[in-house]
């Protein structure tokens, strides 16, 4: 019995001795991802962003840092809210994805990039200007109107906030939700309601 399942384990051994290298020789040459993979760059879309600090409460590590000012808007629906500070420390992030899953409006995407190597700690937490400025290509990780729709953030472009929401964006016409929008009449004819969506100064 001894015998045989040694010959077992050499087995095993000779079938990963004579298998071809598997080797990738980043970054020369990349993995394809999933477009579901939970990354570093996290896509934050400040027009459905109420600052409720939904994200925040439910981080089980704290490392999302939201500080609020009022807004002055929309008093007889409660109040909305200026975001002064949307920071999030990558850091100590482990990207369990329960922020994304607690933000009632969408406002907030899993990224898909993974290259964001440090030299110094305080540089791996992401401000509320990198999060306004940066590219918006979310994940598709527990947000099934992308996946349904196909959306892959390796190789399809950027979307905006019209385009991420499980309800359709003219649900915020009436400003129920988004902190930074101000709406116009929409023009006769204007199937992509180019312009409504333009953010405060």
């Amino acid at each position: 019995m001894y015998g045989f399942g040694l010959a077992k384990g050499l087995m095993v051994t000779l079938k990963n001795f004579i298998r071809p290298p598997f080797t990738i020789q980043y970054p020369e040459e990349r993995i394809p991802q999933h477009p579901r993979f939970r990354g570093e760059e996290f896509a934050w879309y400040e027009e459905r962003c109420t600052g409720c600090a939904s994200c925040a409460k439910y981080c089980p590590l704290g490392i999302i840092k939201i500080v609020t000012s009022e807004g002055g808007r929309s008093p007889q629906e409660g109040g909305h809210y200026d975001i002064d500070v949307f920071d999030i420390d990558i850091g100590r992030c482990m990207f369990c994805g329960l922020c994304v899953e607690a933000c009632p409006y969408d406002a907030l995407f899993m990224g898909s990039g993974f290259e964001r190597g440090r030299y110094e700690r305080q540089d791996l937490v992401i401000t509320v200007d990198e999060l306004r400025e940066a590219v918006k290509k979310p994940s598709t990780w527990f947000r099934p109107q992308l996946e349904d729709s196909g959306y892959d953030p390796h190789k399809d472009s950027a979307l905006d906030w019209r385009a991420v929401g499980r309800e359709k964006w003219e649900w915020h016409q009436r400003e129920k939700a988004g902190a930074r929008i101000k709406f116009r009449p929409a023009r006769v004819g204007d199937k992509t309601q180019e312009g409504d969506g333009e953010a405060r100064s």
